[in-house]
């Protein structure tokens, strides 16, 4: 038996509710950690037969809004006097309005920018001053391949996706300026079997498809086995990293 990656330590994942952030989470407790969730939904989608995956003694659920400075806040403190300490938080809450940027409303821009930028930041900065007490933490955010080639009809996610990979360079210097040991850093997919991937036109997938080394999407377990990696002692030397897993998309 391999020993637990995770054993012992304390995770808070947004977006845990379904797709990537629910196969984090499975994977971190099944790797040892207690772990938090924060999510929009009223409470996660667990079937029956996933119930082991989830033991309540090891995953707990928070619905709240992560651009919510005030709310996040308290749930941080929360978690943070529930367990003693945060060893790590998964920024992957996250959403997208895509469409054609002379067509693309201000209200749809602005709201991609809201979840998927200001809420990296919000939670990040209630979490972060926990870290700094605590000197050692470690954060990874959810960034995508548009965040850094762009993509055609993605004007506001991919503005979103590139702050992220901004913030996630400036934390990894700043949160160590005293000599903590904060690592930061970012995971870049490409195109993911989620439930954001499913309203996308049948040839467009085709294309990505046939535009991918790998010949085929990315499932929510690849994601999360980085996720993992980068959680677990296996990287403790790397920190202000952007890791694009994307099976060698050609965008």
């Amino acid at each position: 038996m391999f020993p637990l990656r995770l054993k012992g330590k304390v995770a808070l994942v947004t977006g845990g509710s379904r797709g990537i952030g629910k196969e984090i989470c499975r994977l971190f407790i099944k790797e040892g950690a207690k772990v938090a969730s924060l999510a929009m939904d009223k409470q996660p989608l667990i079937e029956d037969s996933e119930k082991n995956d989830f033991p309540e003694n090891n995953f707990v659920y928070y619905q709240a809004d992560i651009t919510d400075f005030e709310k996040v806040n308290d749930i941080v403190t929360q978690i943070y006097e529930n367990f003693g300490k945060i060893d790590i938080l998964v920024n992957n809450a996250g959403m997208a309005k895509d469409t054609f940027l002379v067509i693309m409303k201000e209200d749809d821009f602005d709201k991609v920018i809201q979840v998927n930028l200001k809420g990296t930041f919000v939670v990040t900065k209630a979490v972060a001053k926990i870290m700094r007490k605590q000197k050692f933490g470690n954060i990874i955010n959810m960034a995508s391949v548009v965040g850094i080639e762009g993509n055609i009809g993605q004007t506001n996610y991919s503005a979103a996706k590139a702050g992220i990979i901004g913030m996630t360079k400036s934390w990894a210097k700043e949160l160590t300026m005293k000599g903590e040991n904060i690592r930061v850093n970012a995971i870049a997919p490409g195109f993911v079997k989620t439930g954001m991937t499913k309203s996308l036109k049948e040839d467009l997938i085709d294309y990505v498809v046939e535009n991918t080394c790998l010949k085929r999407l990315g499932e929510p377990k690849d994601i999360a086995n980085l996720a993992l990696f980068l959680a677990s002692e296996d990287s403790s030397f790397i920190t202000g990293q952007v890791i694009r897993i994307d099976g060698g998309l050609r965008l």
